[in-house]
């Protein structure tokens, strides 16, 4: 069975969940080998062995930890041409795609960012232009390589050996052009991380103001989900840009996206259409954003979103 390279995305060795969605979609493809760049592979293996790695790749030396970005293509260029893997896979983050971007030309292979779906022949399913064209592709030069949106694939932990093989790179001199100086952990609340999280509520121009958001928040975490926000709600100060879902921020496709008082213009549809499930809270009978609800509410989101918070409330009791 060929093998497939998925590169894991971690925060000293606590693996993100979209790793772990890309561990289960590798099975279908193959046989799923992890490679793990960074401090923290000992506490990491476990988890991926638990996912389904059979085999994980660990790149660890000091110097590698000292550049961003740059190493992890080093890694997986060595790693393609060491092992002829059938694809690689990396996930669809800022990050990921610029590794994937390094990679490609490197290796000169093709790449494929923000695939939703991969068959079993490696052809890629893309939603693009706003969610509004459903694209397939498929890499015709090289070993394939895919940046995958989160949430594209279920998790379905399969135990695997999980067998730690050390890999040594010698980067190049390109490598080592940004050199990371500082390092300061980012304060996070009990939510969810906003691109990873499997519910997401979100506010817009319609919560008219911050303290609109607190409905907002309150019917997130009865629902143990991420708050999100669109273009006009952060740019008007009402909520941290960090939050914002859209074309100009972050792509988001949980099992669940709300959205209140969002009217639905087409760059925040580009960031949440793929959502399993969309259910829409707004006044106005014609915003756009009904063409694509599975469920709509037409009223008043200040008194429709406490109720489902009180009812969200009741069934968990």
């Amino acid at each position: 069975m060929a093998e497939i390279l998925v590169l894991v995305d971690h925060v000293d060795g606590a693996v993100k969940k979209v790793t772990l969605e890309l561990l289960t979609l590798a099975r279908s493809l193959g046989e799923p080998s992890a490679v793990f760049v960074g401090n923290g592979a000992d506490a990491a293996i476990a988890t991926l062995a638990e996912n389904g790695a059979a085999t994980v790749y660990v790149a660890d030396a000091a110097d590698l930890l000292l550049h961003p970005v740059a190493p992890k293509a080093e890694v997986l260029a060595k790693l393609v041409a060491d092992k002829a893997p059938a694809a690689v896979l990396i996930p669809s983050t800022a990050e990921g795609k610029e590794v994937a971007g390094r990679l490609a030309v490197k290796i000169g292979s093709g790449v494929i960012t923000d695939a939703v779906g991969i068959d079993a022949d490696l052809t890629s399913t893309q939603s693009i232009f706003g969610g509004s064209v459903i694209v397939k592709s498929k890499v015709s030069q090289g070993t394939p390589i895919i940046t995958v949106r989160p949430n594209s694939s279920p998790v379905e932990p399969v135990a695997a050996a999980g067998t730690r093989v050390d890999v040594s790179v010698e980067l190049t001199d390109s490598a080592k052009k940004a050199t990371t100086t500082n390092k300061v952990e980012e304060s996070k609340g009990a939510r969810p991380e906003l691109t990873e999280a499997a519910i997401v509520v979100s506010g817009g121009r319609g919560v008219g103001g911050a303290e609109g958001f607190t409905v907002v928040e309150a019917l997130a975490d009865s629902l143990g989900g991420a708050v999100g926000a669109s273009r006009a709600a952060t740019d008007a100060g009402w909520y941290p840009h960090q939050y914002q879902v859209g074309q100009t921020g972050k792509t988001v496709s949980p099992q669940l996206y709300i959205a209140n008082g969002i009217s639905g213009a087409i760059q925040h549809r580009a960031g949440m259409q793929t959502s399993k499930t969309i259910i829409v809270v707004n006044k106005d009978p014609e915003a756009p954003i009904f063409e694509i609800a599975d469920y709509g509410v037409v009223g008043d989101l200040f008194s429709v979103v406490p109720q489902l918070t009180e009812e969200v409330g009741k069934r968990k009791g």
